[in-house]
């Protein structure tokens, strides 16, 4: 329960994040730099957000194992794969379709990046708990 926890708490982190970035890029940089500027700029800080609230989260819910970090990852990749599919679909009207192909173009392939490092980074930010022997 704590893994399912930590990864819904973790995706809501990063997906307020990007809720709170998304207009400043589509409506601020986009039109003035292009998409892949746009989504270049915007990187850097989703990923600040990524490692600290990986570190933060992994910690916080005692997840010290290699199983429970890369569930923390993946649940919480599954949880923003479900969100962004909705959204595209519901709020944006783009079809599954328009958003796999929008994957391959090179603001699609930042955004790629990001989801790998989006679900790698609690067993990465959390490798130096997992060597630490446990502290009471």
């Amino acid at each position: 329960m704590r893994i399912i926890a930590a990864a819904a708490i973790y995706f809501l982190i990063i997906f307020c994040v990007g809720f709170l970035l998304g207009p400043v890029r589509v409506f601020l940089l986009e039109p003035r730099f292009g998409e892949t500027i746009a989504t270049l700029c915007e990187s850097p800080f989703i990923v600040i957000a990524i490692v600290v609230s990986a570190r933060c989260l992994a910690k916080a819910f005692g997840l010290r194992t290699i199983g429970s970090l890369a569930g923390m990852g993946l649940g919480a990749l599954a949880f923003q794969q479900l969100a962004d599919f909705a959204v595209g679909q519901f709020l944006r009207g783009i079809a599954p379709a328009q958003q796999f192909a929008h994957l391959v173009t090179s603001a699609g392939l930042i955004y790629v990046a990001l989801l790998i490092a989006f679900a790698a980074m609690p067993l990465l930010g959390g490798w130096s708990q997992m060597r630490q022997p446990l502290r009471r």
